[in-house]
């Protein structure tokens, strides 16, 4: 002090009691915070996790749903060739439409973003038409178009004396028309993800690139690509849990037909658990993508988090 008397020191209640008090606010705070989050966990409890483990109850049920048998339906899954199939004919439909998908949305992301603000929101529009429109009734406008008899895709092939396609018919143009159908209705939510991504970047660092000389090509390889890898993964991860779980355009296009050769693990499970009347043996089919998908979502997920790591 200016008499050169010293100041009483701050008692020690007075900063317990804040401290006290601060830690008080502090739970209080997580208290209201949990409360207002009690209604969306109690959703995610009743329509996940109890579908979940109920779903994982069943398939250790026998037919009659009478008796406990363990991972019998599991054994007879892994015993049966069609199931195998099943599997195979998965895989390849996500991994090839999901390709396709990131491929073609990229394209039309990188296309848009090169047009101006009026001419951007109109093409906008219109290529997420095929997203808005629900599957069921896309699908059934893709099956009058892969019709044997009255294929407009054919006939336009025919004018250009291309003999017809049996798209529904044999078993790798089924497959084909599925991935089809699939890209198609998923690109446009590829686009718009990664048109949003490319809307982040800034554009001095292309400015910069330019300056130093850098092909169209580095830029995308160095500038584009490693700011947009995040929502790429993402956006991957995402699509792949849908497309492994996709019901309704294999449903709708083929049955699983010719010869149960178009299946995959949904279409497979509706079919030996609703048709067939096992539903412990179908719950069985279901859950075995979750070990696949778990995997994808683990190695994915670990590489966001090492980037977003690197990038602090």
């Amino acid at each position: 002090m200016a008499d050169g008397t010293l100041a009483a020191p701050r008692p020690a209640a007075i900063d317990g009691t804040r401290a006290n008090g601060m830690q008080r606010f502090a739970r209080r705070r997580s208290t209201i915070a949990f409360l207002m989050a009690l209604p969306l966990l109690l959703v995610v409890l009743g329509l996940v996790a109890y579908p979940a483990g109920y779903g994982i109850y069943l398939s250790t049920l026998n037919r009659r749903m009478t008796a406990n048998i363990g991972l019998g339906n599991y054994e007879i899954l892994f015993d049966s060739d069609t199931f195998w199939d099943v599997a195979f004919q998965s895989c390849v439909f996500a991994l090839s439409a999901v390709f396709l998908k990131a491929l073609i949305g990229f394209w039309l992301a990188h296309m848009l973003h090169h047009i101006p603000a009026k001419g951007q929101r109109k093409w906008r529009g219109m290529l997420l038409v095929p997203w808005v429109i629900p599957p069921a009734l896309s699908t059934l406008g893709w099956w009058w178009m892969f019709d044997p008899t009255y294929s407009s895709i054919n006939y336009i092939l025919n004018i250009f004396a291309v003999p017809s396609v049996p798209w529904l018919g044999e078993a790798w143009w089924a497959r084909s028309a599925i991935i089809i159908v699939n890209v198609w209705y998923g690109a446009p939510f590829f686009m718009i993800m990664y048109l949003a991504a490319l809307k982040s970047v800034p554009e001095q660092l292309y400015e910069a690139a330019a300056i130093d000389g850098a092909t169209s090509w580095q830029r995308l390889r160095y500038i584009t690509l490693p700011m947009m890898a995040n929502i790429i993964s993402i956006t991957v991860l995402f699509s792949l849990i849908v497309t492994f779980a996709n019901y309704d355009i294999v449903r709708v296009l083929t049955n699983g037909g010719p010869r149960d050769l178009t299946h995959v693990f949904a279409s497979y499970a509706f079919q030996v658990g609703i048709l067939a009347g096992n539903i412990p043996r179908g719950a069985a089919v279901s859950l075995f993508m979750v070990p696949m998908l778990a995997v994808c979502a683990f190695f994915v997920l670990r590489g966001v988090t090492r980037r977003n790591k690197e990038q602090m």
